[in-house]
């Protein structure tokens, strides 16, 4: 997984997305682009301070913001957020693969 770990810093990633206001711009993001200006409207939040949520989203690799004339929307990274499910899925898998292992052992157990 190190390889893949190019985009988003998984730990960064993570600590970004542990704060609610950042996960709701994300899945306000997951919807359509949209602009700092637009993003603070549902919020009782400054543009200022929705601005410092998007700098920590960019910083970690999971949002990107361009400029289109004076307008600057930001993007979801859709492939760097789905790195962190790969992540998470593998250690889905790793846990359930030990639970498997851990059921044969006990059914193995009852046999005897």
């Amino acid at each position: 997984m190190a390889a893949s770990l190019a985009g988003p810093d998984l730990d960064a990633a993570f600590a970004a997305l542990g704060d609610p206001i950042r996960r709701a711009l994300v899945t306000r993001l997951a919807h359509s682009d949209a602009t700092v200006g637009e993003l603070a409207k549902p919020f009782d939040l400054t543009p200022q301070a929705i601005s410092h949520h998007v700098g920590v989203l960019r910083r970690c690799g999971l949002v990107e913001q361009r400029r289109e004339g004076t307008r600057r929307p930001c993007r979801l990274k859709a492939d760097h957020l789905s790195l962190l499910g790969t992540w998470i899925d593998e250690q889905r898998r790793a846990w359930n693969d030990r639970i498997d292992a851990l059921e044969r052992h006990l059914a193995d157990g009852e046999a005897h």
